[in-house]
């Protein structure tokens, strides 16, 4: 079975599929809708086999199919039936969830992303991936979690106090969730200077690893 596997971001859509080393990469931003995406990516990847289709979305996804509208693209998502557009079967996950199933090496594993926000997503025993919304909790002074670790946060804080919420908010999440191990991904994690115990950089391109795993079972 061949997958192409897309994952879909607010300032770039990548791709690749079995077999193929090279990726295509294409600009996306606040205006580009589902139906554009598909069209764009035809057309830069004609010529390409695939049977069935992957998916990253950023936002929350249930039964394959994104539940609101992503912030930094155009609208329209919600509802758009990608298996037609495709013309094959297509699987549908948030983007921090592919993300977390390919950085999965066993046991009980937290994933963060840092990045605009604060993804995330927990992989149980298994492999059996569970996405989460924890960017929205309260954590410290009336603010979110996403409010101190994400991009504002790190903007506002500056890198030395950014730093230790980082950690702070690992060991805190690791505990409650019961994580043997946290994986953080984005492309905020590599301003990370010590990890905190227990703590792992993952790679953008354990995306793609997350969606050909999605086809396999757990």
């Amino acid at each position: 079975m061949k997958i192409l596997v897309i994952d879909v971001g607010g300032t770039h859509v990548k791709a690749t599929a079995t077999g193929r080393r090279a990726r295509v990469k294409f600009a996306s931003g606040h205006r580009m809708t589902p139906r554009q995406m598909v069209a764009e990516l035809k057309a830069a990847t004609t010529g390409w086999q695939y049977d069935v289709v992957s998916i990253g979305y950023p936002g929350p996804v249930l039964h394959d199919q994104p539940v609101r509208e992503p912030h930094n693209l155009g609208g329209g998502w919600v509802g758009f039936n990608f298996q037609k557009a495709f013309g094959c079967p297509v699987k549908i996950i948030n983007d921090a969830a592919m993300q977390a199933l390919g950085s999965y090496e066993g046991g009980q594993m937290l994933f963060l992303g840092l990045g605009t926000g604060l993804g995330s997503a927990l992989v149980s025993h298994h492999g059996n991936v569970i996405p989460m919304e924890l960017a929205h909790l309260p954590y410290k002074d009336g603010g979110s979690y996403e409010e101190y670790v994400g991009l504002a946060g790190l903007e506002r804080l500056g890198k030395k106090k950014w730093r230790k919420h980082v950690e702070n908010v690992v060991v805190l999440l690791r505990a409650a969730l019961l994580a043997e191990y946290v994986v953080l991904g984005g492309g905020n994690a590599r301003l990370i200077q010590k990890l905190p115990p227990h703590t792992q950089l993952g790679d953008n391109a354990n995306a793609f690893r997350g969606g050909f795993r999605l086809w396999k079972k757990p």
